[in-house]
């Protein structure tokens, strides 16, 4: 989670490939540097923003979260996060995206590389 502008000043492609290595799934921010949320996409990883930039203040450090919608996941529905308190309370909000049908395919397949080797693989 992160607040304005995300990947600002950063070796973008470097910034972008730390979080995977982290095993890190998705970046959820209220905005991200120009060309940081694409480096994301390449690297498979889900880059979203909150729908009401208010929602931030409702995360907890402890929180389990989870992201639904990812699975039926198309270009411009937004997709619903849930947090799962350590109190024993949820909240819920939408997150939007700004992928399209080919960048989420990199994510379903972990990167852009990874979907350009299996559909290389199956030609």
């Amino acid at each position: 989670m992160s607040e304005e502008n995300y990947g600002e000043g950063s070796s973008r492609e470097h910034a972008a490939m730390q979080p995977r290595f982290l095993g890190v799934r998705a970046v959820i921010v209220k905005s991200f540097a120009r060309i940081h949320e694409t480096n994301l996409k390449k690297q498979g990883m889900l880059g979203l923003t909150f729908a009401d930039a208010a929602d931030y203040e409702k995360i907890r450090q402890d929180d389990l979260i989870n992201i639904e919608g990812f699975d039926t996941m198309t270009p411009g529905t937004p997709l619903t996060l849930v947090l799962h308190h350590s109190d024993g309370s949820r909240d819920s909000f939408n997150v939007n995206h700004t992928y399209n049908q080919q960048q989420i395919e990199w994510v379903q397949a972990g990167s852009a590389l990874n979907k350009i080797r299996t559909t290389l693989l199956s030609a």
